[in-house]
């Protein structure tokens, strides 16, 4: 195993975890919509709850396991980012950890501020979380505002700063990016059809599958407007390419359309995602006894994420790009772990098939039990 090899491979391993992740906000986007999907009656909206509360730690486990992946692999971008844009990354997790004691507390004796009032709490978390989890993605292609200076770390200090934020909002400025709202905008209504389909899926009650039904085209409609034109804006707009032979950040027009053609399996993958997504989602809509949609919507879901994050980083491309100054973007060869580092990790690494089936049993324990 090479050390490009690792570095390539690590990249996977982060982009499925990723996209893993965004399929996993089911669970946010059922609950964004929950008091929709009960059509006011408290008791189908509790059904809703419940439902999603046998899966939220699964997805709260996810994220976690995805930012551990790239704090081990990928170390400077986990201190550039997470460190530098710490406002953004900080409401995001704030979001999540009110998800978890709404589902903790909503239903405890003595909860002076009511049931209702941690149900609202769910409904922030399903919206806010991926928002601006689509937002902080998006910066992977429109760039963030940093600045690496590694020589820092031969500079003596007792802690040397190897990589600062370029102003005082420390991510908040992602939030002034067009493009970065219209590509969380569709991460936002991906996870609410992602929801509603699985809803659709575990909640056995006429009346929420025939009010899934109607969200579903609700939500569908949006979500190819914003798919569609991030999509575009990504193929078409000037990327952030790598000179293998001087390490040079360099801007290249259609760099991420070329490597769609060059890494053409990554195309094909798009592709098939896509399709897959349409086929669960049109189903769902148009043959009423199929309740499945969320499974090949899911794993097209998964397909067309994992795709467009491969994108950004191989092929001699910066994943994370620098607006601020150039050379400071970081790719899978100036800001990954060290070559021993990443063999060590490539061996645990094994053992993930054992993990998802793990996942998968505790998966359906949770739902035969309930």
């Amino acid at each position: 195993m090479t050390y490009d090899f690792l570095q390539h491979y690590w990249w996977f391993i982060v982009s499925l975890l990723g996209a893993l992740l965004v399929f996993m906000m089911f669970v946010q986007g059922a609950n964004s919509v929950m008091f929709s999907l009960g059509g006011g009656n408290g008791k189908e909206c509790q059904l809703v709850i419940n439902s999603t509360g046998r899966k939220w730690e699964l997805t709260f486990t996810t994220l976690v396991t995805f930012g551990g992946a790239f704090f081990a692999s990928f170390p400077l971008f986990y201190s550039t980012s997470f460190g530098g844009a710490y406002w953004l990354w900080m409401i995001i997790l704030f979001t999540f950890v009110l998800q978890a004691v709404s589902y903790e507390f909503q239903g405890k004796m003595g909860n002076f501020l009511g049931a209702k009032t941690f149900q609202w709490f769910l409904v922030v978390n399903g919206i806010v979380g991926p928002l601006l989890l689509g937002i902080a993605v998006a910066t992977f292609f429109n760039g963030a505002n940093f600045i690496i200076e590694k020589s820092n770390i031969l500079g003596g200090g007792a802690s040397p700063i190897i990589s600062s934020w370029g102003n005082a909002s420390h991510g908040l400025d992602a939030l002034l990016n067009g493009w970065n709202w219209i590509f969380g905008l569709a991460v936002f209504f991906l996870a609410r059809i992602l929801g509603i389909l699985y809803v659709i899926n575990n909640v056995d009650n006429d009346n929420i599958r025939s009010r899934g039904t109607v969200r579903l085209v609700g939500n569908l409609v949006p979500f190819l407007v914003f798919f569609i034109v991030s999509v575009a804006h990504i193929l078409m707009e000037d990327g952030f390419a790598v000179d293998p032979d001087t390490d040079g950040i360099y801007l290249e027009p259609g760099k991420y359309l070329d490597n769609f053609i060059t890494l053409w399996p990554l195309a094909v993958m798009l592709l098939a995602g896509v399709v897959l997504f349409l086929y669960g989602c049109a189903k769902t809509i148009f043959s009423p006894a199929y309740i499945r949609g969320i499974w090949p919507a899911g794993i097209g879901a998964v397909l067309a994420v994992l795709s467009l994050l491969l994108c950004a980083g191989w092929n001699n491309t910066a994943y994370y790009p620098s607006y601020a100054d150039l050379q400071s973007s970081l790719t899978i060869t100036n800001s990954c772990s060290s070559e021993f580092t990443l063999t060590v990790m490539f061996y645990v690494s094994l053992l993930v098939p054992f993990v998802v089936a793990y996942i998968a049993y505790v998966w359906r324990k949770m739902d035969r039990r309930n």
